[in-house]
């Protein structure tokens, strides 16, 4: 059962990735095939810019846009990690199947824990996008 508040939650896409009025926002991997709304919808909730990749705030949410040939996973997680608050989420954004730099899901199943992260759901952000949520396994233990 969805509560009426709840309702048009869906199509909120910076409710979506948890993204709350206050917080610190980081994006990492920015390129021009991003998708711009889902940026502004971060930004506009957050209520302040994007850092990026230079920023040496502690941050609450990442947005890592991650496309096939970007590297190494394992080590981009790793570095994301480090600005990270100790309850932080990490959304690993990848381009849906079929479009280009599109990346296997089983990939960052297989790169998540090695980076010592617990991936906790998957959603869809925007028509191009997916995206997994990673947490910190004692983060997503008091979750629960």
């Amino acid at each position: 059962m969805v509560a009426a508040d709840d309702a048009g939650r869906t199509s909120d896409i910076a409710g979506k990735l948890g993204v709350e009025p206050g917080m610190v926002v980081q994006e990492l991997g920015w390129d021009e095939d991003v998708d711009e709304a889902v940026r502004d919808a971060a930004e506009e909730r957050a209520g302040d810019e994007l850092l990026d990749e230079d920023a040496v705030e502690v941050v609450d949410l990442v947005l890592m846009w991650w496309r096939e040939g970007d590297g190494d996973l394992v080590d981009a997680l790793v570095d994301a990690i480090g600005p990270l608050a100790d309850n932080g989420v990490i959304w690993v954004l990848t381009p849906k199947t079929g479009r280009p730099g599109h990346v296997d899901p089983s990939e960052i199943a297989e790169a998540a824990p090695t980076a010592g992260l617990a991936q906790t759901s998957n959603i869809t952000v925007s028509e191009g996008w997916t995206g997994s949520r990673l947490v910190a396994p004692k983060a997503a233990k008091s979750r629960r």
